[in-house]
């Protein structure tokens, strides 16, 4: 590679890891750059998911923060993420490519429609469970006050649930599989399945990407290391460490309303690039 291509690949991978710590679709950035300077899709893919690794550990780190309170869903998140991300990244190996291309535009079409709706989803749960929920003197201790379900929601324990673990285990394939987008797909499977503020699902999407990226690089290394461009993955490792930090600085400081639409603005761009 001459010198510009090598500062194009290590600039691409301060890009893609802000971005993936922001909202996620990172490699929207780093793949078509890498098979435009002459990478096999394949190993495009692959290198890229490796160097931009790196980014999801400092954009992890720094939504540290919005992490703490959610230290009970770390274990079932990161197990349910990574075993996601080697079924994923076991099904690239054996499969067709084409098996998924007709798929993948509308799974990030849904999330995206997921994420900007959000708001209207939580309002009809919240008004359900309130129909159902007993009051009075056998209401449950700490129940939030009627009229205050908007306001508790931010704050209140995030749960676990089984359509949350199966849709963090669905994600996680796709991630494992090819990703780009995922943080989306993340976003609208914590924000439909639990009552997490949108900084807390951001966080956890950082986290859980990071366990089925960082499952998916594991089963590249070891069985298709010949697909592997070191170079390339040492330039992306380096950049995006720090687009990660720098990313979560940025969307640390975002509303909620705003931090959605950049969701959305993403997903469109990539929706927009697999369909052209």
């Amino acid at each position: 590679m001459s010198p510009l291509e090598l500062a194009l690949v290590l600039g691409a991978g301060v890009v893609a890891g802000a971005i993936n710590t922001v909202v996620g679709s990172g490699s929207l950035v780093t793949f078509p750059l890498l098979v435009a300077l002459g990478l096999s899709p394949v190993a495009a893919n692959i290198s890229s998911k490796l160097g931009i690794l790196p980014g999801g550990v400092s954009g992890t780190w720094g939504y540290r923060r919005e992490l703490r309170e959610l230290r009970h869903l770390f274990g079932p998140l990161l197990a349910t993420s990574a075993a996601g991300g080697l079924a994923g990244a076991l099904l690239l190996l054996v499969l067709p490519s084409e098996t998924f291309d007709a798929v993948v535009p509308v799974l990030i079409a849904l999330a995206g429609v997921l994420v900007v709706a959000q708001p209207a989803i939580k309002r009809w749960v919240a008004r359900r469970s309130g129909d159902n929920a007993p009051t009075g003197p056998g209401a449950p201790a700490g129940a939030p006050a009627s009229g205050q379900g908007g306001a508790m929601a931010d704050v209140a324990p995030v749960a676990l649930s089984m359509g949350l673990l199966a849709g963090v285990a669905a994600v996680g394939v796709y991630s494992g599989y090819f990703g780009a987008a995922q943080g989306v797909m993340y976003m609208a499977v914590l924000g439909v399945a639990t009552h997490a503020s949108m900084q807390q699902q951001n966080a956890l999407k950082n986290l859980t990407a990071l366990a089925s990226n960082g499952m998916s690089a594991l089963v590249f290394v070891v069985v298709a290391s010949e697909y592997v461009d070191w170079l390339v993955v040492a330039l992306l490792a380096g950049g995006s460490l720090v687009g990660g930090l720098l990313g979560a600085r940025v969307a640390r400081s975002l509303s909620p309303a705003v931090l959605r639409g950049v969701v959305a603005l993403i997903c469109l761009a990539a929706v927009v690039s697999f369909v052209r």
